[in-house]
């Protein structure tokens, strides 16, 4: 009798277990492209969380956040990803940029913010096409029918609000609970309630242009080593629960809301030679394990038959 009790409790826990396996497979699922070294679904939540451009430009550069795990000009070390403030009217283009060299800067990702007449706001990143693919688009989750909360954000100002019978309160007042069938609580907040949406629409809020170039960076950012990206997806995956799009899951169904403020970023998009020449003979595959590149995206091309040498300064401030 005990080992069939036993038998019966190992065979549930393996069924347990299985789709939290495949889940994280799923998300942790690779490109074949540089992109995989910048998690734009962390990048995203990064965004959402920071209260000032400025902050979100420095936590994503920081090594103890471990977001930034991107080396364009093979180092071997995070490259300092800035970044740049577009707007007309209402709609915001903040550009995530890479000085590769002193004259090359390559365009990595562009995070599209607008808002409507309505004071509805839409948000989504969407990644270089050199460095993801075409039409790598990510954003949050929608919410649930009725309901206007956002589930991607875990920020430091959430707004709690109670929801029953299929009905959300109004997400801008905290919910009160009942002593007696009390409805169950989730906290979350409407997008247009995130830190740095509050501050871009702000009267205080100024553009911000990033003053640093190749060789100049700010004081706090030290270019550390880079890490397996089988390593890194993997420490990352969580953040893909609250947001969807991408090319995971057999294509990307999100479309771009803003498309005139991106076909007016197309227009000026930056991008490196260094890098499509790295691209053209392989040499962003040598952290990478078994790639096992997502429909969608652009084949990986084959690793070159031999290694170029660093001759890239070390002194402080260059890498």
């Amino acid at each position: 009798m005990n080992k069939r009790i036993l038998s019966l409790i190992v065979l549930v826990f393996c069924v347990l277990s299985v789709p939290v396996f495949s889940q994280t497979e799923n998300d942790t699922t690779l490109l074949g492209l540089p992109g995989d070294n910048l998690d734009l679904y962390a990048v995203l939540d990064l965004f959402q969380k920071s209260k000032t451009i400025e902050e979100f430009e420095k936590s994503l550069n920081e090594e103890k956040t471990g977001i930034n795990n991107l080396d364009l000009n093979l180092d071997n070390k995070v490259d300092f990803i800035k970044v740049d403030t577009k707007q007309k009217d209402e709609s915001f283009t903040f550009i995530l940029q890479v000085d590769v060299t002193e004259k090359e800067t390559q365009d990595v990702a562009v995070i599209l913010v607008d808002r409507d007449k309505n004071k509805k706001v839409t948000l989504q990143i969407v990644g270089d096409k050199d460095l993801y693919g075409k039409d790598y688009v990510v954003e949050p989750k929608p919410a649930a029918p009725a309901g206007t909360p956002n589930p991607a954000y875990t920020g430091t100002q959430p707004v709690t609000t109670t929801t029953a019978a299929g009905a959300v309160t109004d997400a801008t007042k905290t919910a009160t609970t009942s002593t007696a069938a009390a409805p169950a609580t989730t906290t979350v907040v409407v997008v247009e309630s995130a830190p740095v949406i509050q501050y871009v629409y702000s009267p205080v809020y100024v553009p911000y242009h990033p003053p640093y170039h190749y060789g100049f960076y700010p004081p706090y950012f030290v270019a550390f080593t880079c890490v397996a990206v089988s390593a890194y997806r993997h420490h990352h995956y969580y953040h893909h629960a609250a947001y969807h799009g991408g090319h995971y899951g057999g294509g990307n169904t999100v479309v771009i809301h803003n498309t005139n403020n991106f076909n007016n970023y197309n227009n000026s998009r930056r991008t490196s030679n260094t890098v499509n020449h790295n691209m053209a003979n392989g040499s962003y595959n040598a952290n990478r394990a078994a790639v096992t590149p997502a429909k969608g995206a652009a084949p990986a091309a084959k690793p070159a038959a031999t290694k170029k040498s660093n001759t890239r300064s070390t002194r402080r401030g260059r890498r």
